[in-house]
């Protein structure tokens, strides 16, 4: 797999490049001591874990603010440098069980809070509970007519406690052509899932983990949907369960077994499955300290000198986990890969364009967003109160997590194929004398799982690419042995820190490079990128762009 993937590599690399225009340097150079100085702040437990509504909070956005106006860039809302974001923190105290009672049958199965299942609610009520209700396994939870897929098809679920499996039906099937394959579709994010119950009617939904198809360990779901959730504060809230939440597999094996249901996840792939009534019913509460307060964007710019109208946008998000439970006596969740990397990488990026001796012709934006790590808020909040026009917006650089290894031979871009900016990209990449390639590990389903999403909800095209692969010196096995640390040990706990003396900062540095050079190009050419046919992105685009030009 890993030769096919450098051949594959290769033949990217030279489709892509041959449609290339030729894109303009300019003298910049991005250095590791930038880097250092934002990191070592920014990931220090003086910032207390970056988490909305806190201290934290308050140190990382008007740190921010200080750098951008001392690099001389302009507030990028009006006269301020921040876009306030109305959320509601909904601190959540789960039941110690959750409860299921099989019926006609003196069988009950608790499980554990916390250790064997996660519970919790957006709803903003100080009390949200379901009791005996009737449990239903609906497979993996999908309605998708562009698929002829329906697993709640011929079953009324309102009221109902829904059982759904994580992932799509595609990932390890074997089957390219069912779903994506292993390539994760927005269907197969938690996401997806818990909205779709809702439009079903459902009281409850609970998602099987598995490490695998989840793309992360059941510790970072019991850090992740434990304690304090953030919320966008809509005053018309879309429809959501009443609880929602997590199932080990273990416990979940458990009831399929008293169910009689064999084989679930084989059962779940067919595309004629039906929802099975599990003959039990499913209690479980949360009791709910409800706080409303206003987290903010933080957004600078430098005003383009042609067509000031027209906007490149990179975007980052700031936040991280907060203080949370202690592991090994360390209650701090730095976040220095996820996300410190991003935001010095943007602050490394301002820094170059605002030393430009001459500005760039359209307007370059830094945007960094707030609450990602509650299900990509600040993000979604910009997407539906845009301070730049989408059919304005040229295009959307994200950064999210660069590498803390040392230089990369890869530049590794999630989507590979949706837009014409992989051609920038590649370009770039070769110029720096690396290859591009698609996202190794698409299951994951890493395109819905950071803020590029929601500028392409919008219609703007994104790109979403850093090193991840490859290093230029110690090559595919030491980055893998690396990444696979991070997840299981790292990802969403307090040892995601930043050690100088382990981290090299010359990765960070280089793909930071290379993404100046990307927004540069765009901001010196009169072009708009567009989305490649058979994106689920081109219409929306499309649609505004046709406005633009009336």
């Amino acid at each position: 797999m890993k030769k096919f993937l450098g051949c594959l590599a290769v033949l990217l690399v030279i489709a892509s490049c041959q449609s290339s225009p030729d894109t303009p340097t300019v003298d910049v150079n991005i250095d590791t001591l930038t880097i250092a100085r934002h990191m070592e702040i920014l990931a220090s437990d003086d910032f207390m874990g970056r988490k909305p509504f806190t201290e934290g909070e308050e140190k990382t956005i008007y740190y921010l603010e200080s750098e951008l106006r001392a690099m001389g860039l302009k507030p990028g809302n009006g006269d301020s440098y921040f876009q306030d974001v109305p959320l509601v923190e909904i601190k959540g105290k789960q039941s110690p069980n959750v409860v299921f009672d099989v019926n006609d049958s003196e069988d009950r199965f608790r499980f554990k809070t916390g250790s064997e299942a996660v519970i919790y609610t957006q709803q903003v009520e100080e009390m949200a509970q379901v009791f005996q209700s009737n449990v239903v396994f609906a497979g993996y939870g999908i309605v998708a007519p562009e698929y002829g897929w329906n697993d709640y098809e011929g079953m009324d679920v309102t009221g109902k406690t829904v059982i759904v499996l994580v992932n799509d039906p595609g990932f390890g099937s074997g089957d390219s052509t069912l779903f994506k394959g292993d390539e994760m579709t927005y269907y197969g994010r938690w996401t997806y899932k818990y909205e779709e119950a809702a439009r079903q009617g459902a009281a409850a939904v609970l998602i099987v983990h598995e490490t695998v198809p989840a793309g992360y360990p059941w510790l970072v779901v019991e850090s992740s949907w434990t304690g304090a959730k953030l919320n966008l504060d809509d005053p018309n809230p879309p429809y959501t369960c009443a609880l929602q939440g997590w199932i080990t597999r273990s416990s979940a094996v458990k009831l399929f077994q008293s169910a009689g249901i064999k084989n679930y996840s084989e059962m779940a792939r067919n595309k004629d499955f039906k929802p099975v009534d599990m003959n039990m019913k499913f209690s479980g509460g949360v009791v709910n300290e409800i706080k409303k307060d206003m987290s903010r964007n933080v957004v600078a710019m430098i005003e383009g000198s042609k067509r000031p109208d027209e906007y490149i946008i990179y975007s980052g998000h700031w936040d991280h986990l907060g203080v949370g439970a202690p592991v090994d006596g360390d209650s701090i969740y730095n976040g220095a890969h996820d996300n410190a990397t991003g935001v010095t990488g943007i602050l490394a990026i301002a820094e170059a364009f605002a030393n430009l001796e001459t500005k760039p012709e359209r307007s370059v934006v830094f945007l960094f967003v707030t609450a990602e790590e509650q299900g990509l808020l600040g993000s979604a909040y910009y997407g539906q109160n845009p301070i730049f026009p989408p059919n304005q917006s040229v295009a959307n650089i994200n950064i999210d997590g660069l590498p803390a290894y040392g230089e990369m031979k890869d530049l590794t871009i999630t989507g590979y194929g949706q837009s014409e900016l992989d051609n920038y990209a590649t370009a770039e990449a070769k110029k720096q004398g690396r290859y591009v390639i698609p996202d190794p590990d698409p299951g994951k389903g890493y395109f819905f799982r950071s803020d590029h999403f929601n500028f392409a909800k919008i219609g703007i095209p994104a790109l979403y690419a850093s090193g991840s692969y490859e290093s230029m010196d110690k090559g595919v096995d030491f980055i893998e042995e690396k990444t696979q640390e991070y997840l299981s040990v790292r990802y969403h706990m307090p040892l995601d820190n930043y050690i100088p003396e382990e981290w090299d900062l010359k990765g960070i540095a280089l793909d930071a490079q290379l993404l100046f050079n990307v927004g540069y190009k765009l901001a010196n050419e009169t072009y708009f990128p567009q989305w490649n046919e058979g994106s689920e992105f081109k219409a929306k685009r499309d649609t505004d762009m046709s406005m633009r030009k009336k």
